[in-house]
């Protein structure tokens, strides 16, 4: 097990075989030392995690949802470097989009589930660019569906 599942593990996180895609296109791209990650939807094993946050969902439950986006997204990341996740060098940006009523303004905060998780499990390198963007639908109603781009070596 490498660096960055041993610091998953002692969070008490495994990353489960990356999500397939739901339609025509591909889990990711990679573009010489940069990985370009397709959007991940907030779920867990037992589904979709749904509802428009600031309605049906708190913030506090948006934050988690999108911390299943960053469990999925490092999932996408591991099948990109053949397994090794030690090599991904950083998190350059991500691009959230939340489930949310047009006079829901917190989106940075419901995103915040997926930058922290990032920080916690990688330190400064989990440090990235972000854009928080409301959305009034989302695939499959889920709560929050977050893209990335990484540094690998």
């Amino acid at each position: 097990m490498g660096q960055i599942e041993t610091r998953l593990a002692e969070l008490g996180v495994t990353l489960a075989s990356a999500p397939a895609p739901a339609a025509n296109y591909v889990p990711f791209v990679i573009v010489g030392d940069t990985v370009y990650v397709s959007g991940q939807i907030s779920q867990t094993a037992e589904g979709f995690i749904t509802g428009k946050v600031g309605g049906d969902l708190t913030v506090e439950q948006g934050a988690a949802a999108a911390e299943t986006c960053a469990i999925s997204l490092l999932s996408q990341v591991k099948a990109a470097c053949g397994g090794d996740l030690d090599r991904l060098v950083r998190v350059v940006k991500l691009t959230g989009f939340v489930n949310s009523h047009g006079d829901f303004t917190d989106q940075p905060k419901v995103i915040n589930g997926c930058s922290d998780f990032l920080v916690a499990v990688l330190g400064d390198a989990g440090r990235h660019a972000r854009s928080a963007i409301s959305a009034g639908a989302l695939p499959f109603n889920v709560a929050v569906e977050i893209e990335g781009i990484f540094q690998i070596r």
